[in-house]
């Protein structure tokens, strides 16, 4: 007698599930076609980009505005500035977001409340409403300190640093707290002083949430203009990778390649950053979906 083998069934798709895959895909070929279009110009002779009717390929691909871009004066150093200001950042975020959320989370003092209410409302104030009075802030702050005022990277770290923070200690604040206090009292039974707790055993329990964070504040260290340009007036030696770029805008005849070629060099940190730090990003979506 031959095995009769019951037929496969085909997994059929609920519509809803079909519509709702074409959406996503066709959102993510929309966030994905400026990067593509950035990318081909970069690669496009110049002739290519001024074209009346643009097409999305490009047949003679070059790299005479990569060549342009890098042989221009001070790329390097703003490249180096930037990575400075970048690092900095997401190091003190990191580290004084965790040490602040640890205190919001498991101890109580007066003014607590009030406290996170500050954190809160911080988020809601737009960075334009600021620019202007941290201006003032800073250059008053460069009469006592001058490495931290204006024309100085020290500037822009401290004002990167005061618009990171806020939304830093409010999500690692539900990191902190989704560690059991029955895990802190375990290990003061072992004999674990409060501080090894914080490094040892809390600190790795968080790292996902760290992990977010830094790459928040990287983008947006990175990435930042309006502070570059408000904060460094005269001092081209401090000006960061965006301000690079804005030298290649040009009243009547910008030179696109350039804008591209030196826009698609500053994505590759940042690509870079993501990859290195993707595993623990999925683990950090992992749990919020478990959540």
């Amino acid at each position: 007698m031959g095995v009769t083998t019951a037929p496969k069934t085909r997994r059929v798709k609920k519509p809803g599930r079909l519509i709702a895959e074409i959406i996503c895909v066709v959102i993510a070929g929309m966030v994905a076609f400026p990067v593509y279009w950035m990318v081909l110009s970069a690669f496009k002779p110049t002739g290519q980009i001024q074209a009346e009717n643009p097409r999305p390929w490009t047949l003679t691909p070059t790299l005479e505005h990569f060549e342009r871009v890098l042989s221009g004066e001070g790329f390097a150093l703003f490249f180096l500035n930037s990575v400075i200001v970048a690092v900095v950042v997401v190091a003190l975020s990191l580290l004084l977001s965790f040490l602040s959320a640890v205190a919001l989370t498991r101890f109580n003092f007066k003014g607590k409340t009030v406290l996170l209410v500050m954190v809160l409302v911080a988020q809601m104030v737009p960075v334009e409403a600021l620019t202007i009075p941290l201006f003032f802030l800073m250059r008053s702050v460069g009469d006592v300190a001058p490495a931290f005022g204006t024309n100085h990277l020290g500037s822009l770290i401290l004002v990167h640093l005061a618009f990171s923070l806020p939304f830093a200690i409010w999500m690692l604040r539900g990191f902190v707290a989704a560690v059991p206090q029955e895990l802190e009292e375990a290990s003061k039974i072992d004999g674990a002083s409060r501080m090894r707790f914080t490094w040892q055993i809390l600190f790795p329990l968080v790292a996902p949430g760290l992990v977010a964070i830094s790459v928040l504040a990287f983008i947006h260290a990175w990435n930042d203009f309006l502070f570059a340009k408000t904060f460094i007036i005269s001092n081209t030696e401090n000006q960061t990778l965006p301000l690079a770029i804005l030298v290649f805008f040009k009243p009547e005849d910008t030179d696109w390649g350039a804008v591209m070629a030196g826009s698609t060099l500053m994505t590759i940190p940042v690509l870079v950053f993501f990859i290195l730090v993707q595993r623990r990003l999925v683990s950090v979506m992992g749990g919020a979906v478990k959540g």
